[in-house]
C-alpha cells in the first residue's frame, strides 16, 4: 500500500469532462491542455495545413476522417502550477483525469455516462455562436447532477460576439451566473491577451501571448502591471478594465462556495487553437475545482474515500487497439486504493474479477497502471461481462446506482449481409450492445438474426456498421422500422400493448421490456384509452 492514504491522494485529483456543441473545439482544447502539462511536445492537430496530424484523443478511423469525436477518451496527466506547493503543500503535482466527450448530439448518451464519473466540467462555448442546443442539453445534465462548471469562451482569435453579450446570454439562457476570472484584452478576432481579475473582480495583471507556428507549441507569455498594460495596449486595456469593473459592480465576482453549489461559473476567454489562455484554464482547474468525494450506494451506505476499494464502470469500448482486438472498460475509482492484479467482486453478478491488465489511456497510447486512487480513471482490459453502470468492489460491499439509458429516437433492424458470418455477427451484436454503442432490442417475432438497434441519433447506426466491418469482419444491412417513440413497460402490460396497432414489444439487452410506438399521437391515444398500462418515459425524453 502507498504511504499516503486514499483521501490524501484524492485531494490531488481533479476529474473533469469537457462539454460543448459540436465543433466548439473540445478535442483541440484537450490537446492544448496536455501540451501545457508537458505530456506531449506538439499539439496533434496542425491547424490550417493539408495532411494535418490526427488529434491524439480521437483514435477511431471515422473520427479522424470526419474531424469529430464520437466516443469518449480518458486522458490522465500530472500538472503543477508555477509557484504552487501542491494540494498538500509538499510540492507534488496534481493528477488530472480529463475525459473528452462526443460533442455530436447523436452521441449524447455516451456523454451522459461520462458525466456520472466526473467531479466537474469545462463548458466550452464558441465565441461567435454562443450557447448552442447541445451545450444547453449537457448543461442541464450537469445541473441535475450538481456538477460545478467552469466556462471557457473559445475561439477568441476569430470574429465573434462581444464578451458582455456572451455573459448576458449565459445569464439569460441558463440559471447560472457567469463570474469572469480572466477577461479578454482585445475584441474577438483581435486577441491580445488576458486581464487577471482578483477576488473583487478588479484587473491586477495583463498577460500577453505570442503566436507560434500553427499553434502547435506553447504560446509564450509576458506579464505586465496594469500601469504597464496601459502603455502596452492603450484603449484595449482601458476597455477591458472598464468592462470587468462594471461586472464587479454588478456582483459578478467569483465566490468559491457559490461555484461549488452550482450557482455561478468562473469564466475564462481563450483560443485553444493558438494555445492562448490554456495555462490559465489548467491553473483554474486545480485551484478552483473540487477534488473527489465519497458516495452513497443504492443501500444508502456511504463509502468514504479511505474505505475499501470500490469503483464504477462508466464506459466499455472495444477496438481501441486494432492489433489486439481487446475490450476496455473504463472505471472511475470511488473509494480506497486500487492495485493492479487485485481480485475484486462484480456487484451485479457477485463473481470475482481479476484486474491483471489495468491501463491508463491517452488516445491510442497506453501505460500499465499499478495503483489508482479516488477520482482516477483506469482502463481494464478484456473486461467481458462488465457494462456501463456496474460496480466493482473489494471488502466492504458496494453497489452504486445504475446509469439510466437515454430514450432512443431512431430504430432500425440489423442483419448480417451473409449467413456465413452469423456467428461473428451475434458476437458483435452482444459486445457492442453491452458497451452501449446502441441499445439492442429483440423479440420472438423477429428472432436473434434480426435484432433492432435503438439509438439517440442515426450516426450511431453508422458507427456500429463501421465497427462491425473493421473489428469483426462482418458486412451488415440496416433497415429502418416505422417507430419513433420508446417507452418502458412491464410484463403485466406487455400482452395488451402488443395487441395494439402501431405497437411492438421488445426485450432490451438488460432485460427491460420496451414498447416501440409508431408516433406520439398513437402514444397519446394509448395513454388516454388504456391508462392502467405501464408506459414509463426514459431519461432525456
Amino acid at each position: 500500500m502507498n504511504a499516503l492514504s486514499p483521501a490524501v491522494e484524492a485531494r490531488r485529483r481533479r476529474t473533469f469532462a469537457i462539454i460543448s456543441h459540436p465543433d466548439a473545439g473540445k478535442s483541440t482544447l484537450t490537446e492544448a491542455l496536455a501540451l501545457h502539462a508537458h505530456v506531449i511536445n506538439e499539439a496533434g492537430a496542425v491547424h490550417g495545413k493539408a495532411g494535418r496530424k490526427a488529434t491524439v484523443s480521437d483514435w477511431m478511423e471515422m473520427e479522424q476522417a470526419r474531424g469529430i469525436s464520437v466516443s469518449s477518451t480518458a486522458l490522465q496527466f500530472e500538472y503543477l502550477p508555477q509557484g504552487s506547493k501542491g494540494a498538500e503543500g509538499d510540492g507534488q503535482p496534481y493528477v488530472i483525469n480529463l475525459v473528452d466527450t462526443p460533442g455530436h448530439s447523436d452521441f449524447s448518451e455516451d456523454t451522459y455516462r461520462v458525466l456520472t464519473a466526473v467531479d466537474g466540467a469545462l463548458m466550452l462555448i464558441d465565441a461567435a455562436k454562443g450557447l448552442e442546443p447541445q451545450t444547453l442539453k449537457l448543461f442541464r445534465v450537469c445541473k441535475s447532477r450538481n456538477i460545478p462548471i467552469i466556462t471557457v469562451v473559445n475561439k477568441w482569435d476569430r470574429p465573434g460576439k462581444s464578451p458582455l453579450e456572451l455573459l448576458d446570454e449565459i445569464a439569460e439562457e441558463i440559471d447560472l451566473t457567469p463570474t469572469p476570472i480572466f477577461w479578454p484584452v482585445g475584441i474577438a478576432g483581435d486577441f491580445h491577451g488576458l486581464a487577471r481579475l482578483d477576488a473583487d473582480g478588479m484587473p491586477t495583471e495583463y498577460i500577453e501571448f505570442t503566436r507560434t507556428a500553427g499553434g502547435s507549441t506553447i504560446a509564450p507569455e509576458e506579464h505586465f502591471t496594469p500601469e504597464e498594460a496601459v502603455q502596452q495596449q492603450g484603449d484595449n486595456w482601458t476597455t477591458a478594465a472598464e468592462e470587468s469593473t462594471l461586472l464587479a459592480e454588478m456582483g459578478q465576482v467569483h465566490d468559491e462556495e457559490l461555484f461549488l453549489a452550482g450557482a455561478t461559473s468562473p469564466v475564462i476567454f481563450a483560443s485553444a487553437k493558438l494555445n492562448f489562455g490554456v495555462h490559465q484554464i489548467l491553473d483554474s482547474i486545480v485551484n478552483l475545482a473540487p477534488h473527489p468525494a465519497g458516495r452513497e450506494d443504492v443501500n444508502d451506505v456511504f463509502h468514504d474515500l479511505d474505505d475499501d476499494f470500490s469503483a464504477v464502470i462508466f464506459k466499455v469500448q472495444a477496438g481501441m487497439d486494432s492489433a489486439h482486438r481487446d475490450r476496455l472498460a473504463f472505471m472511475r475509482v470511488v473509494s480506497g486504493e486500487f492495485e493492479r492484479g487485485m481480485v475484486v467482486t462484480h456487484a451485479q453478478t457477485q463473481k470475482p474479477f481479476t484486474t491483471k491488465y489495468a491501463l491508463t489511456v491517452f488516445g491510442r497510447d497506453r501505460e500499465t497502471v499499478e495503483t489508482a486512487y479516488p477520482g482516477d480513471v483506469v482502463g481494464l482490459v478484456n473486461a467481458l461481462g462488465l457494462a456501463p453502470g456496474d460496480t466493482l468492489y473489494k471488502g466492504k460491499k458496494a453497489q452504486y446506482p445504475p446509469i439510466p439509458a437515454f430514450a432512443p429516437e431512431h430504430f432500425a433492424t440489423l442483419r448480417a449481409a451473409s449467413l456465413s458470418k452469423y456467428k461473428q455477427f451475434r458476437k458483435a451484436v452482444d459486445e457492442l450492445g453491452a458497451e452501449g454503442a446502441v441499445q439492442i432490442l429483440t423479440n420472438d417475432l423477429r428472432g436473434e438474426s434480426n435484432p433492432v438497434m435503438a439509438a439517440v441519433g442515426v450516426l450511431q447506426f453508422e458507427v456500429v456498421q463501421a465497427r462491425m466491418r473493421a473489428e469483426y469482419n462482418v458486412e451488415t444491412v440496416i433497415e429502418n422500422i416505422p417507430y419513433t417513440v420508446a417507452r418502458k413497460t412491464d410484463a403485466e402490460s406487455a400482452d395488451e400493448l402488443g395487441r395494439q396497432r402501431g405497437v411492438e414489444i421488445f426485450t432490451r439487452q438488460d432485460g427491460e421490456l420496451i414498447a416501440l410506438i409508431s408516433d406520439k399521437w398513437r402514444l397519446n391515444y394509448l395513454q388516454k384509452e388504456l391508462p392502467d398500462l405501464t408506459l414509463d418515459t426514459l431519461i432525456a425524453d
